[in-house]
């Protein structure tokens, strides 16, 4: 293998501080045992932190891949290539290919709408992507995927796309309805609070009472649990009520009145009536058949002659 020559430029990631910068190498060592990948390792420090950054992994791994990557070298496996490209890509290819090369869109104009703010979005709590690194970019990568996949299955008009983003969504509703569920029955369906009054100098007195035999006893505000109105109304939008999912009583005594019998629509029922028509004629033809034919039978020569032959 040819010896291969330093770079001038390398992307460094401090391991002290996290922070990911592009520069000159400070200090280039050889590394002959990565000869398969890259026979130079490179440090400089820190432009931050002041301590001793290495080459990041992911630009070494990419070298790696890089060397890896050989075409077709022989004669006829470049014209086999030439003869695979002819027509490609068709109009349909490209439509659905042009997003490939695309992970983040931080370059496109409309990844402008999600600007990069480390931990200023409500799911950054969880983000794996480097803070420093994040801050640097010129939007945020996780709004711009989905941003990208959203545009991608409306300008190609292929819901599929969307199918794992609406999952997780449709899970997550699911489950918060559910803890909504569980929040209501720990509660309770009724909400029981003190009734109070403000009394001499601005103080909050609970109202009392005392009954007949002297007991006091606190006077409450009852009121619905809060939760029943946003749950009830989720219930009914998302189509999961008893109605909707045909487990009313009203509906199970029907469905079993209608076991063992055929569903029938409007057009089903009238092609049985016209098929009952069909049958009736059919049976009303069926004497005159019968007649012209006794009538051929009767006129036919061969069967005179073998009747007059046998005395029929």
């Amino acid at each position: 293998m040819a010896e291969e020559t330093q770079l001038k430029t390398v992307v460094f990631r401090c391991k002290a501080c996290k922070h990911v910068f592009e520069a000159t190498p400070g200090r280039v060592e050889a590394a002959p045992e990565d000869d398969d990948v890259h026979p130079w390792r490179y440090f400089r420090s820190c432009s931050q932190c002041g301590e001793e950054a290495t080459q990041a992994h992911w630009a070494r791994a990419a070298m790696k891949a890089w060397r890896k990557c050989t075409g077709p070298r022989t004669p006829e496996g470049k014209a086999k290539v030439r003869e695979n490209l002819i027509g490609h890509p068709t109009p349909e290819e490209a439509l659905r290919t042009r997003f490939n090369g695309m992970k983040h869109g931080l370059n496109a104009k409309v990844a402008t709408y999600f600007p990069a703010k480390p931990d200023g979005y409500a799911f950054c709590a969880t983000c794996n992507v480097d803070r420093i690194w994040c801050s640097e970019q010129p939007c945020c990568e996780k709004q711009t995927v989905n941003f990208m996949k959203h545009r991608a299955a409306f300008e190609q008009k292929n819901p599929k796309h969307l199918m794992g983003i609406y999952a997780d969504f449709h899970a997550a509703l699911m489950s918060t309805l559910s803890e909504c569920l569980r929040q209501i029955i720990g509660d309770g369906v009724t909400l029981r609070t003190p009734k109070t009054y403000i009394g001499e100098n601005d103080k909050v007195l609970i109202v009392k009472y005392y009954d007949q035999d002297g007991y006091e006893h606190v006077v409450h505000d009852v009121m619905a649990h809060p939760l029943f109105k946003p749950v009830s109304e989720l219930i009914t939008r998302m189509g999961i009520s008893l109605s909707d999912l045909a487990m009313t009583p009203k509906q199970g005594e029907d469905e079993a009145a209608t076991l063992g019998k055929l569903a029938q629509d409007g057009a089903a029922q009238e092609s049985l009536a016209e098929f009952e028509e069909r049958k009736v004629k059919a049976l009303e033809d069926l004497s005159a058949m019968m007649a012209r034919a006794n009538a051929a039978k009767a006129q036919d020569p061969v069967l005179i002659e073998y009747q007059q032959q046998n005395g029929g």
